[in-house]
């Protein structure tokens, strides 16, 4: 009996004892399967230099913006906080970009440049796309070239804006923004880039940044413009190298909607989207029979 009574009690010291291990090998388990799925975006390899996100890409990350605490004392913190907390930005600041209607490439002046009848309808397409949106806008930047003036006519007999938000811009005037990779053979000459470029680069400067510090709500911008303006446009928010512009193709009169958060992180809701036309719209060139 006794003989049995140790036989018991060993087997219960190493069922125990096993239990105890895998309890702890489980719980070891599911502590490195919640890890990785909390850290699901990090990895032991290294990130690649150019894919860093700059969170002061736009100059205005609050704490670039207020001076860093001087000493340890309660009242420096509190000045800190203050100051940090008056320029922090609270709201998303949306900024969505129309391309202009199909057009006719005939003379050498930009009068001439009108709309075609299919880019009349284009446009009335997009206008009544922006209206169901349900926005209030902010903001209306026009581009001063005729085939965007004629675009943006159309569109704002489709949707409900203030007179006083309008604002007509020749920085976001069709252009060469920068030499693209892969290069075209047939392209630009060097003093085209140089020419244009600057000037859209600041017109990305200009409009392109996360919300003021006093926008209570989110904002809403509405600009119509162009091609190449709007492809350079989105790779410059997104941080993806500007020469890629080329490689992005977005029809006439379709829809490009960033929002850049308070964070200064931005999110692209749709590129080029002209899924609310009909496919006997859809173009992106200048039609060749009527060149």
């Amino acid at each position: 009996m006794v003989a049995w009574s140790r036989v018991r009690k060993i087997t219960a010291i190493l069922l125990g004892t096993g239990t105890g291990l895998g309890t702890c090998l489980y719980q070891h388990l599911r502590s490195n399967e919640t890890q990785v799925h909390a850290t699901w975006t990090n990895n032991n390899i290294p990130i690649n230099p150019y894919a860093l996100w700059d969170s002061n890409w736009d100059y205005r990350n609050p704490k670039y913006l207020v001076k860093p605490i001087r000493n340890n004392t309660p009242q420096e913190e509190y000045r800190y906080n203050d100051e940090l907390e008056r320029v922090t930005p609270r709201s998303v600041r949306h900024i969505v970009l129309v391309r202009h209607a199909e057009y006719l490439h005939a003379g050498d002046t930009d009068a001439t440049h009108a709309l075609t009848v299919k880019g009349c309808v284009q446009a009335k397409y997009a206008g009544k796309r922006l209206r169901e949106l349900g926005v209030k806008w902010d903001k209306i930047i026009i581009s001063t070239m005729t085939r965007a003036q004629q675009t943006a006519d159309i569109i704002l007999k489709e949707i409900d804006f203030e007179p006083e938000s309008l604002v007509n811009c020749s920085y976001i005037r069709e252009g060469a923004p920068i030499p693209p990779q892969p290069p075209v053979g047939h392209w630009h000459p060097p003093k085209a880039f140089f020419r244009d470029g600057a000037r859209i680069e600041a017109a990305f400067r200009r409009y392109f940044h996360r919300a003021f510090p006093n926008d209570e709500e989110d904002t809403y911008t509405l600009i119509v413009g162009h091609g190449n303006v709007i492809r350079y446009f989105v790779c410059r928010a997104l941080q993806f190298p500007p020469e890629a512009w080329l490689r992005i193709n977005i029809n006439h009169a379709s829809i490009t909607w960033l929002a850049i958060h308070p964070t200064g992180n931005v999110t692209i809701q749709c590129l080029g989207d002209s899924g609310f036309m009909p496919p006997d719209y859809l173009t992106n060139r200048v039609p060749k029979d009527l060149i």
